[in-house]
């Protein structure tokens, strides 16, 4: 994917400006070892706050909120900064695994919109702030379709056999069964789980591919016709193939914001929440929502008018307030953690119905 490319290359071009620097700069130069999404940040922020504070930054990339969860559930590695998903939030705090940040360092937390703070998974945030917010729908080949898609009911067609990406993540794709069904996505319910579970054993055989996160790289290949993805990430491989569409379907759909968090251990906290504080500068926080075609929490950059006014005024982005009264952010579900983890296992264990 071009978008791919180009962020890899700014990226790396960004990464070996530092070594430029005399040898006793280089002593100086403190590393801040960041733990985010692929192509999830604009690389020029990169580069700005390396020039302005004589830093490097090292960036690591993982595929789901689980995959950054097993890691650092064996001990922080050395990241000064991470970026789990709402839910992951509230269990990374519950388990010591992140810090609690120091608000008198992050001035710049008065810019983002008030609706997007203090969230049940973070009373208060008090360990996470805000970074980008967006929804989980349906990305599909207009040419494929023929038609506007607008329910979750196509993910589940078969003739769409052989053409369709489900999310290689429990919670997610469960959450597409179970409203589908009618079902709450944050069910505890044993009965309402298994549902789900039958739906999608017997849907599993139509399916081409379970994706980490890349299934809008599949559908702008062309190797499938649908997938369950996040709004930016269709959003951005649509700039460059008119074919592709994004949809939020009618049944409701999942709201999530992906947060600024500080790892336990790590090893320049400072810096890092310096990092937090330059992302919430309305300009900054622009530019990456710009780059990457996810809702900003950043009221301030709204209210400037430094949202790309095509992004802004896209309701698939910034949905309308009926649509966005159907959104759930998913929620630790405790307990029931377990029937999901075994009802998974077992969907993607079956050959299908």
């Amino acid at each position: 994917m071009k978008r791919l490319l180009t962020f890899l290359l700014l990226f790396v071009v960004s990464a070996l400006l530092p070594f430029g620097c005399s040898s006793a700069n280089n002593n100086k130069q403190q590393v801040l070892s960041i733990y985010n999404y692929a192509t999830y940040i604009a690389p020029e922020a990169i580069a700005q706050f390396e020039k302005e504070n004589n830093v490097k930054i090292q960036y690591d990339t993982f595929e789901n909120s689980e995959a950054l969860y097993a890691k650092l559930k064996q001990g922080n590695p050395g990241y000064d900064l991470i970026f789990p998903a709402d839910y992951m939030v509230k269990i990374m705090a519950a388990e010591n695994i992140i810090e609690p940040l120091n608000p008198n360092n992050i001035p710049n937390q008065k810019n983002l919109e008030p609706k997007f703070l203090n969230q049940s998974f973070d009373p208060g945030n008090k360990y996470s702030l805000p970074y980008q917010w967006g929804t989980m729908g349906i990305g599909y080949s207009l040419k494929a379709t023929k038609d506007e898609l607008n329910s979750w009911t196509a993910m589940f067609d078969p003739k769409y056999t052989g053409k369709i990406a489900w999310q290689d993540d429990s919670r997610y794709t469960f959450a597409a069964a179970l409203m589908y069904l009618g079902f709450d996505p944050n069910t505890t319910n044993p009965e309402e789980i298994n549902k789900a579970r039958d739906l999608l054993v017997k849907n599993k055989n139509i399916v081409a591919a379970f994706v980490p996160d890349t299934g809008q790289d599949l559908l702008d290949r062309g190797e499938v016709n649908l997938t369950l993805e996040w709004s930016g990430d269709i959003f951005q491989v649509m700039k460059e193939n008119p074919d592709l569409r994004y949809a939020i379907p009618k049944e409701g759909s999942i709201l999530f914001t992906d947060n600024m968090a500080i790892p336990k251990g790590a090893p320049h906290k400072e810096l890092a929440e310096k990092f937090i504080n330059f992302v919430l500068q309305p300009e900054i926080g622009a530019q990456i929502s710009n780059f990457i075609h996810f809702g900003s929490p950043n009221k301030a950059a709204i209210d400037k008018g430094l949202i790309d006014p095509k992004d802004f005024k896209n309701p698939q982005i910034y949905p309308p307030a009926e649509v966005f009264a159907k959104m759930k952010f998913l929620q630790d579900v405790g307990t029931a953690t377990s029937l999901y983890d075994r009802a998974w296992t077992e969907v993607k264990a079956s050959g299908g119905k």
